[in-house]
């Protein structure tokens, strides 16, 4: 009953405004805790990388395999955020299959933007939302590099 009640609020043409707000707040703050636990795991890798005696005797070769799984790290993450705005937009009937909304998400994310893929109009306001989402996103993977880049380049000064 309960779910049925709230699902009702959030799906009727009257509260469309409420309804983006709350499914595009929800899932900036899923994204943002998928994105920092992610990082964090990236990052708890990287410094037992760090550690291993056999790396520190082949410096180069551990800094430039340790910024490329950081860097391709981040990227997967950016793409499995996408995919759940995606599901969710598929979940609101928002477009009109899977690889559309993908696309659709990946390129609203990104802020890329397509002139041929739009969400329904009672949506519209979460491609906005997702495009804010991708840029805190991809804020706090710069932050996260650049701080991961200024540790393995202080090994260079030891």
């Amino acid at each position: 009953m309960i779910v049925r009640c709230v699902s009702s609020f959030f799906m009727t043409e009257h509260s469309t405004w409420v309804a983006e707000w709350a499914w595009g707040l929800l899932l900036i703050v899923l994204t943002v805790l998928i994105h920092t636990s992610g990082l964090w795991m990236v990052r708890q890798t990287a410094l037992r990388a760090l550690s291993h005696p056999v790396l520190r005797r082949h410096h180069r070769i551990m800094m430039l395999t340790i910024t490329s799984g950081m860097t391709l790290s981040a990227a997967a993450l950016h793409g499995m955020e996408a995919a759940l705005w995606a599901l969710v937009y598929r979940f609101l009937k928002a477009l009109p299959d899977y690889q559309v909304a993908m696309l659709y998400s990946l390129n609203a994310i990104t802020s890329y933007g397509h002139a041929n893929l739009q969400l329904e109009d009672r949506w519209h306001l979460m491609g906005a939302m997702e495009a804010l989402n991708g840029w805190l996103l991809f804020g706090l993977s710069a932050a996260f590099l650049f701080a991961m880049m200024h540790r393995l380049w202080s090994l260079d000064s030891e």
